[in-house]
C-alpha cells in the first residue's frame, strides 16, 4: 500500500471527520432508511433507492478514510534544514511576485490555501532544492521562472 503524506493537523481532521462519518453519518442515513422503509413497496420507492445509495457511498467513505487513515506518514516541518522537502514552507519570486507554499502530500493539497502537493509541476521542482535556487516549470503560457528565497 503506497504511503500517503498528511500533516498531524490533517490527519486530526481525517480521524474526526471519520469518527463523525462512524457515528452521527451512519445514525442520519439509518433514519432516512427508516423513513423511506415506511413508505411501503420498496420496488417503486425512490426514496428507499436514495437512501440505499446514501448509505452505500457513506461506507465507501468510512473504508476509504481508514485506508488512508492507516497508511498516512505525518510529515514533520523541516525548519532550518536548508533544502525543500514534504513540510516546508517555501518562499518564491517569479514574475509575478513573491509568493510562500507550504509543501503538502496529494490529500491536504489546496493551492487556494498555498498548500501544494509535492507531486505537482511547481512542487516537483522546488523538492530537494536549497536556498537561492532557481526552478523552471513548463506551462501552457510558457515557461516560468522562480527563485526560492527562503525555506522555513
Amino acid at each position: 500500500m503506497e504511503e500517503k503524506y498528511l500533516t498531524q493537523e490533517g490527519l486530526d481532521k481525517l480521524k474526526k471527520e471519520l469518527e463523525y462519518l462512524k457515528k452521527e453519518g451512519r445514525i442520519e442515513v439509518a433514519e432516512k432508511l427508516k423513513e423511506a422503509i415506511s413508505f411501503g413497496d420498496l420496488s417503486e420507492n425512490a426514496a428507499y433507492d436514495e437512501a440505499k445509495e446514501n448509505q452505500s457511498i457513506l461506507e465507501s467513505k468510512i473504508v476509504d478514510l481508514e485506508r488512508l487513515i492507516n497508511s498516512a506518514k505525518v510529515i514533520e516541518d523541516h525548519q532550518g534544514n536548508g533544502w525543500v522537502k514534504i513540510g516546508s514552507y517555501v518562499t518564491i519570486k517569479g514574475e509575478s511576485g513573491e509568493e510562500k507554499y507550504h509543501i503538502v502530500g496529494e490529500e491536504e493539497a489546496n493551492p487556494l490555501e498555498s498548500r501544494i502537493s509535492f507531486k505537482s509541476p511547481l512542487g516537483k521542482e522546488l523538492m530537494d532544492k536549497p536556498k537561492g535556487a532557481e526552478v523552471k516549470i513548463e506551462t501552457p503560457r510558457g515557461v516560468l521562472k522562480y527563485k526560492i528565497l527562503k525555506i522555513d
